[in-house]
């Protein structure tokens, strides 16, 4: 299952990153303190964008490593939470999908 992704800011000043046709709950929910807003009263939205896409690309760097053998599992039987959660296959290139 592949889908757009979109980073969308709600009215109570939350930050969501959701499937581009609505479907479903948020996957990722950002939500920066009044002291936060105080210090970023125009960029929290880039902040986000920086948070969530840094999040990706380590997310698919995990899932490139337990995907490679290992000393304690050369036969590769160990599933990784995501592949198992159905979440590997959603976010493998996701970064290359989230709409600005």
């Amino acid at each position: 299952m592949s889908s757009f992704l979109e980073i969308v800011e709600l009215v109570n000043g939350d930050i969501v990153l959701q499937r581009a046709d609505g479907e479903g709950e948020a996957l990722m929910t950002i939500n920066f303190s009044d002291e936060s807003k105080a210090y970023l009263p125009e960029g929290r939205l880039e902040v986000a964008r920086a948070m969530i896409h840094a999040g990706i690309e380590t997310a698919s760097q995990l899932e490139i490593v337990r995907a490679e053998p290992s000393p304690q599992d050369p036969a590769g039987q160990i599933e990784s939470l995501e592949a198992e959660a159905g979440l590997a296959e959603d976010f493998g290139d996701a970064a290359d999908r989230v709409l600005h």
